[in-house]
Formats: C-alpha cells, structure tokens, sequence
C-alpha cells in the first residue's frame, strides 16, 4: 500500500517574465519500508521537491496538485501541518549546523519533539531523547545532553539531526543530501544508520542525493530529476541497467569506471588514471531560462527539431521503468 503518493505535483512562483514552473508535473508514489533515490545537478528542483512535500514552500511560492499522505498535504492550513511535520513525517536536512538552534543543548532540541507532538512531561521526554541520541551513536558517557552544537563534530550534528528526525517514530524520513561536506568514513556511518534505522523501523525513505553510487546501494525505486521535471524513474537496478534518458546517461558517464559498473551498479565505483571524465555540456538552466520544449535539448547529442519546441510525454520504457523523452535509448545501445 502507498504511504505517499505524489500527483501533478507542479509548484509556481511570479517572475518579471510572467508565471514560471519551479517544479512541473511531478508524480511517483512510495510505499512503507521502501526507498526512493532522487538524484540530479544542483538546481534541479530536489530539495523544493522535498520542502514542498513538508510544506515549507517560500511564501512566494504556490503548489497546485496532490501530496497524498493520508490527506492531501497542499489543502491542509498551517495548524494541521504542523501536527504532521516532525511526528509523522521527519526531515534530515542537508546542513546541521543551521538546521540545529545554536543556543539550545542537543538533549533539548530532540526532546521538544515529544513534548509537541506526544505530549510527554519534560523529564520523561528527555529519557526518552537521550534513549535516541544513544541509538545514533551519541552516547551519554561521551556525549552530555547539555553539549551545544558547536561543541560537536560535522558527523556528531548531522547524528543529533536524524535524532530528531527519528524521535517520534514517523512513518516517512526524508533526507535531504545527509552526507553533504561529510568525509567518506562518516558518509558510510550516516548512510548505513539511515539505512538500518528504516528497515528496523518500517519507515519509507526519500534520499536526495548527486551520489549514484549512494542510490545505487540504498535505494528501491529511483528519480532522476532535470530543470524541475522528472526524466526518468523507475527500480534502481532496472534505471542502472537500461539508462533510457539522456541525461541519466550522461550522469551515469561521468562516474569512475562506470562502464564497468553498468552490469554491476551497486559494486564499489573505483578510479581509472588512464581515462579521463565524461561531463555534460553546458549547465542547468535557471527556471526563468527553461526553454518550451525539452529543458535538456541544448545540451543533448540526440536533440531533433521537435525537442526544442514541444515537451515530451512521460512513456513506459519497461515495465515500472519510465522516461520523458522523444528519443531514449533502446536497451540494446
């Protein structure tokens, strides 16, 4: 059964020009105990998808759609919201430095959660945090509750983060870019205690990332996002073996080694001296700069006429495998 089930998801803001799309006709659906990879250049609309979905658009932002989660999240007044965000659904955001509050103790930013949303007095909430920062690796004897965050580490904040993301049990985690600015070690420790606490808890995921290889091996279903539309979706494994957009192609070659990891996607990606790098011309337009037709045709080597005036249909490249594209790459190329 879907947990979240996203329809016509399209948000607007005004601009000099008229009316623009920042994200366009988006639709996926997830189902408990499962994860959803979303991936794409900086400025692909990622981390609005993700706002939106919480319900933290810009005030001058508008979304028009549906965000199914029980009820449709985009009707629902601010007073409902907040019962949801934070107890139903948590949030992992990408910098714990000013996703944390600087003046208040770790021990106290977690507890706050349980004392909002389940209405726990302040010592038996504080157990009950200190129980959960345990559980991320943040042991009281090493770890006072009292500690602000500037005393912790990058790795130890983004600890304190999912803590509070997870303190209330919620049935969707949405983590956005968790291991940003992360070294490799602690990348690896944050990813698997995302991963573990997901399985262990029946939670759906929704992991925003540039790192394939990071969706490749903790993700079921995956996204790939372009200029505020969805290209491609489907199986992780399924999108890494046949990638049918263009530009899902062009991510995957610009990855190390990445030819050998096509028939092997979830193996350790390693680095070839002898090779250089594959990049995609150009760069992601700005939103008041997309074209009216496909937004990647002018950086596409398959661009036709037809491309840089009309948008391509959503079709079924294979079974739940889907792409928008006029001209995708057939399996056997």
């Amino acid at each position: 059964m879907n947990l979240l089930t996203v329809n016509s998801l399209t948000v607007r803001t005004e601009h000099q020009s008229g009316p623009i799309n920042i994200l366009d006709n988006l639709n996926f659906k997830i189902e408990s105990g499962k994860s959803l990879g979303v991936v794409g250049e900086s400025g692909c609309g990622k981390s609005m998808m993700a706002f939106t979905i919480m319900g933290l658009l810009p005030e001058n932002m508008t979304a028009s759609g549906e965000v199914l989660f029980g009820s449709n999240l985009l009707r629902l007044p601010e007073k409902e919201l907040c019962q949801i965000r934070g107890n139903r659904m948590g949030m992992v955001f990408q910098e714990p430095m000013t996703a944390l509050n600087p003046v208040l103790p770790i021990g106290f930013q977690v507890a706050e959660s349980l004392r909002l949303h389940k209405s726990l007095s302040l010592h038996e909430a504080q157990n009950q945090a200190s129980k959960v920062l345990d559980r991320v690796g943040l042991p009281a004897k090493n770890f006072s509750r009292s500690l602000y965050p500037h005393q912790l580490s990058g790795g130890q904040r983004q600890r304190v983060v999912i803590a509070i993301a997870i303190v209330c049990e919620p049935e969707l985690i949405i983590a956005d870019e968790p291991t940003t600015a992360l070294d490799v070690t602690i990348q690896e420790q944050i990813l698997a205690l995302i991963s573990e606490l997901v399985l262990e808890r029946n939670m759906a995921l929704i992991l925003i990332t540039h790192d394939l290889g990071v969706v490749a091996e903790n993700t079921d279903q995956m996204l790939v996002m372009y200029a505020g539309r969805i290209v491609e979706r489907g199986p992780t494994q399924k999108v890494f073996r046949h990638l049918a957009h263009p530009y899902t192609r062009g991510l995957f070659a610009s990855i190390p080694n990445s030819e050998k990891s096509l028939n092997e996607p979830s193996q350790q990606l390693e680095y070839s001296r002898k090779k250089r790098l594959s990049t995609i011309p150009g760069r992601v337009p700005e939103f008041w700069e997309r074209s009216k037709g496909c937004s990647f045709a002018d950086r596409c080597s398959r661009t036709q006429g037809k491309c840089s005036s009309l948008v391509p249909d959503e079709i079924q490249f294979d079974t739940g495998h889907y792409t928008t594209c006029f001209f995708p790459y057939e399996q056997n190329e």
